[in-house]
């Protein structure tokens, strides 16, 4: 049986991370969360003292970088960061680092390298448009900002997710804003990608909705 290139984009708290991980699991694919890989890169420039505007230290750095998504760990370069980039600093810090094209270029060409030989769930903002724009299935997953706040606010895998809906959702908007209006590979919908609204949708649901499409990807 083939396997497929799963491409799913959204903004954050739209649900796209926990349908990617639990599709990933059902078919025994890769899960790759590109936006991961971003906050890592900000993380590591952090780190070594490295300016979130210099696109060309930056692009080194990614690109000499090591990279490991396992069993919910992120590690860059040996370091476990998986608590660490998922902070509203590293919000801002990867939404900067995220409109820089040399990054983007590095980055784009491991997560293709990633997902050549099919077999994987690719989440991000840009997978359907930019990474793999011939993907076998593509989704776009969506929710109300009111809802996106809220399951970012209950999410304790976000560090200082405490600080209330309000601000949470208005750090949201601050960054639904940078991604939609970046210059290179900004948040959008693919021509050709399904648009699912999980507001109203538990997560089985959507997971089911999700498996349904990509049997029907598979079909002769």
């Amino acid at each position: 049986m083939k396997r497929l290139v799963i491409a799913i984009d959204g903004p954050s708290g739209a649900g796209k991370g926990t349908v990617s991980r639990t599709v990933s699991q059902r078919l025994g694919y890769l899960h790759v969360d590109t936006g991961a890989m971003y906050r890592a890169v900000a993380w590591k420039a952090a780190y070594e003292g490295v300016p979130l505007d210099d696109d060309a230290q930056l692009s080194a750095l990614a690109r000499r970088a090591s990279y490991e998504q396992a069993d919910g760990t992120i590690t860059i370069d040996g370091h476990d960061v998986t608590r660490a980039i998922r902070t509203p600093d590293m919000d801002k810090a990867a939404a900067s680092v995220a409109r820089l094209p040399a990054v983007r270029e590095v980055l784009v060409g491991k997560q293709r390298a990633l997902g050549a030989k099919g077999g994987v769930v690719m989440e991000g903002r840009d997978i359907g448009t930019v990474v793999f724009p011939n993907a076998d299935v593509k989704l776009y997953i969506d929710a109300s900002a009111e809802v996106r706040a809220q399951r970012r606010a209950a999410d304790a895998s976000h560090s200082g997710s405490q600080s209330g809906i309000t601000s949470v959702q208005s750090d949201m908007a601050a960054r639904d804003q940078a991604d939609s209006t970046r210059a290179v590979a900004p948040l959008t919908k693919a021509d050709d990608a399904v648009y699912i609204d999980t507001t109203d949708m538990p997560i089985e649901a959507v997971v089911h909705r999700v498996m349904m499409l990509i049997a029907e990807a598979v079909e002769p």
